[in-house]
């Protein structure tokens, strides 16, 4: 039975290199390709559809980890494998809870792709080595998990946004966190794409009502 795949990639030579891998595999054939959120949505919905995606986090019109909580509630039989940069605590808990089923870093070898790949399709549950090794020791370590705001943002976005909702503007921002404030406007719009919000207004509403900016 051939497993049906999809990659989700807005860098292409990334993505087309996937692809090229995967197509190379024995019994896996990519069925789709999307290079944003929008896309993706609308190719991981149709029918009949992948088996397994592999999905960035960074897209470049929304987040990878709310495309996989949108297309995983539409269809609880997809398995998402996240390949991404990004290996923090916060990112690997956002596309857990968002309904991944495997964590790979993009530094991963070509045999560990294809390991994931089949493993998630099997209904296995994932995650590289790096990511592995930091979560068991936060286990043996008795550490409790804490409910963290918008897990989707990455420590700075948050803490920009923290910023933004207490009153400051972007160049008060920049000089609380001693960056420019282009780095603080990029980062601004960055979380206003990942929490689907049409301006800065909206996000001090959303961020607020989490107990940000207090």
């Amino acid at each position: 039975m051939t497993l049906r795949v999809a990659v989700v990639d807005d860098h292409p030579v990334f993505r087309l290199g996937m692809v090229a891998l995967l197509d190379s595999l024995p019994g896996v054939r990519v069925v789709a390709q999307a290079d944003g959120a929008a896309a993706a949505r609308e190719v991981l919905l149709q029918t009949p559809g992948p088996d397994v995606v592999l999905m960035d986090l960074d897209l470049g019109d929304g987040s990878g980890v709310d495309v996989t909580r949108d297309v995983v509630r539409a269809r609880p039989d997809l398995r998402v494998l996240v390949v991404t940069m990004h290996e923090d605590d916060d990112a690997v808990t956002a596309s857990v809870r968002a309904g991944a089923r495997g964590y790979l870093l993009k530094s991963a070898a070509p045999d560990a792709v294809e390991r994931a790949v089949r493993a998630v399709a099997a209904g296995e549950m994932i995650l590289s080595p790096a990511v592995a090794e930091r979560a068991m020791s936060y286990v043996l370590a008795g550490r409790t998990s804490t409910r963290v705001p918008f897990p989707q943002l990455t420590d700075r976005e948050r803490e920009v946004l923290d910023l933004v909702a207490r009153g400051l503007d972007n160049v008060a921002v920049a000089r609380r966190l001693g960056v420019s404030p282009k780095t603080v406007r990029n980062a601004v719009g960055t979380v206003l794409a990942k929490l689907a919000v049409s301006d800065r207004a909206a996000a001090v509403v959303r961020a607020r009502a989490e107990g940000l900016g207090t």
